[in-house]
């Protein structure tokens, strides 16, 4: 065996190996984004009348990049098996796409963050405002409570006499909920993010061994 076969044989088992872990990566990013969007509590204060959906679209982000990883991830098996170099280049192109996604996923959570926060703290202000054109501000408000056990913009508040001395302003609440949620969205965007550079690496280096290969042979 020469070489250049050595070589091969043995970058195609890592970029096997690699692909299998990458499937595994795609799985848990859906189920991240999937869970973000469906959790609970999120849903609940993210759903009324005239919520802000800027949280959702880095949650988009991650749902789609994740069941997009998951078919590459089974594609870039073949690929490695086949030794083929078509298959290979469309996986580098595929991993180069979802690579963008994933920072374009975490660099939203963290840059936008303040203004996400921002948007939902002003949604909840105006659901208890008077002024409010929100017919069902009442019910938004009482789900906010409910949800992060909070009331009003400071405390004590005069929308909840008989509160806990643990119950929090809303405004801090929601800063609380939603920072840890984004920064979910951030770590895992920006960390699958680099484990798709050892994939394009791997998958340029089998590429190069296949086609000195074919050189030698």
């Amino acid at each position: 065996m020469s070489k250049v076969q050595g070589v091969m044989k043995c970058v195609k088992y890592l970029l096997f190996v690699f692909n299998f872990i990458f499937w595994l990566c795609g799985s848990l990013v859906l189920a991240v984004g999937l869970w973000l969007m469906f959790d609970p509590k999120t849903d609940q204060l993210l759903n009324g009348e005239g919520a802000p959906e800027t949280f959702f679209i880095a949650v988009y982000i991650l749902i789609g990049a994740g069941g997009v990883m998951m078919l590459v991830g089974f594609f870039g098996c073949c690929g490695a098996v086949k030794e083929s170099q078509c298959l290979l280049a469309s996986f580098f192109a595929c991993l180069l796409v979802i690579f963008g996604a994933e920072v374009a996923a975490g660099v939203f959570g963290f840059m936008s963050k303040d203004k996400i926060i921002e948007d939902i703290q002003q949604f909840y202000s105006e659901s208890i405002s008077e002024n409010s054109e929100n017919s069902n501000r009442t019910a938004v408000a009482e789900m906010y409570h409910d949800v992060l056990n909070c009331c009003g913009v400071s405390m004590p508040s005069p929308l909840c006499p008989d509160a806990d001395e643990d119950t929090k302003d809303c405004l801090n609440a929601i800063m609380g909920f939603f920072n840890e949620k984004l920064y979910i969205i951030g770590y895992v965007g920006i960390g699958v993010a680099g484990v798709m550079v050892i994939g394009m690496i791997f998958s340029m280096v089998l590429c190069c061994a296949i086609r000195n290969n074919r050189e030698v042979i």
